[in-house]
C-alpha cells in the first residue's frame, strides 16, 4: 500500500510516496525549501507545492519539528511561533483536501528505523535522534513509543543542546568533524545518564557521514549505530502514521 509522507524541516519540507509495508519510497522524493518565516499558511503551501509534484491526492502523513498532541502543534522551537497552539492537521487537510495525520518529526524518523531500519526487533530502551536544524528525539521501550520527547532542548553545560551540537551549529560555528564529534560525545553521555538505552540510533542527513564522527565518539556504554533509512526516516515514518490512522478508523464500528 502507498501512502504519502511528507517531512516538515526548519531548512526544507520533502516528500514522496512510500510503500509503508516495505518501508521505501516508491518515487525519488521531492524537497522545497521551508518559507522564511515559516508561518503555518506559508509552509502549508510548500507542503501543497510537495504533494502537487506527485499529483497525490490520497492520505498524508506531515511530520512537525516540535510537539504534536491530537494532531494540534504545542511548541515550535525552530518555525514561526503562529504554530503554537494550531491545529496543524486541520490546517493540512483544507489545504490538500484530504485526511492528514501530523507527528512529531522525530518521533515518525523512530518509528521509521524501528519497523524497517537499524532498530527493527530491537528490544529494551532504544533512543533515536535526529541531526539537523535542531536535536530531535525519538524514545522507546520495548519497541513501544514515548511521545513528543524534545530532548534536544536539554541544557547541557548551561545551553540548549541542539544549539550546541545540532548539525546547523556545526555548519554556523564552522567545526571541524572533531569538534562536533566532542559536542555529540557529551550529549550522548548525558542523555544515557537519563535513560540508560542499549542504542543509540543517529539520524538526519548527517547520518551520511557517520564514518566522519561516530568512530571518534567515546564514553557512551550504549550500541551507538547510523540510521539506515538516514534521511528518508521521517517521510517514511509520516506515511506509517497515516496508514495506521487510515486503518483506526477503518475499524473503528
Amino acid at each position: 500500500m502507498n501512502v504519502f509522507g511528507v517531512d516538515i524541516g526548519g531548512s526544507g519540507i520533502k516528500g514522496a510516496p512510500v510503500d509503508v509495508a516495505r518501508g521505501e519510497l516508491t518515487e525519488e522524493r521531492f524537497k522545497v525549501l521551508t518559507p522564511h518565516p515559516a508561518t503555518p499558511d506559508a509552509v502549508a503551501d510548500r507542503v501543497r507545492e510537495v504533494a502537487d509534484h506527485f499529483g497525490w491526492t490520497g492520505p498524508v502523513g506531515a511530520t512537525f519539528p516540535g510537539v504534536v498532541v491530537g494532531g494540534t502543534t504545542r511548541t515550535a522551537a525552530n518555525v514561526d511561533k503562529g504554530w503554537i497552539g494550531r491545529d496543524a492537521a486541520a490546517l493540512l487537510a483544507d489545504r490538500l483536501g484530504g485526511p492528514v495525520t501530523v507527528l512529531n518529526d522525530a518521533d515518525a524518523a523512530g518509528l521509521a528505523e524501528m519497523t524497517h531500519g537499524a532498530g527493527r526487533g530491537r528490544r529494551g530502551t532504544v533512543v533515536v535522534l535526529t541531526f539537523g536544524t535542531g536535536i530531535g528525539s525519538a524514545v522507546f521501550t520495548d519497541g513501544v513509543l514515548v511521545p513528543n520527547t524534545e530532548l534536544g532542548h536539554l541544557e547541557l553545560h548551561g545551553h540548549d543542546a541542539e544549539t550546541r551540537a545540532s548539525t546547523r551549529a556545526k555548519e554556523d560555528e564552522g567545526l571541524n568533524w572533531a569538534h562536533w564529534a566532542r559536542r555529540v560525545q557529551r550529549y550522548l553521555v548525558h542523555v544515557e545518564k537519563l535513560f540508560s538505552p542499549e542504542l543509540f540510533v543517529i539520524g538526519g542527513g548527517v547520518s551520511r557521514k557517520a564514518d566522519k564522527f561516530l568512530p571518534l565518539v567515546e564514553g557512551v556504554s550504549a550500541e551507538i549505530v547510523p540510521a539506515l533509512l538516514q534521511n528518508d526516516a521521517g517521510i517514511v515514518g509520516a506515511a506509517m502514521a497515516a496508514s495506521a490512522a487510515g486503518s483506526a478508523v477503518a475499524a473503528a464500528p
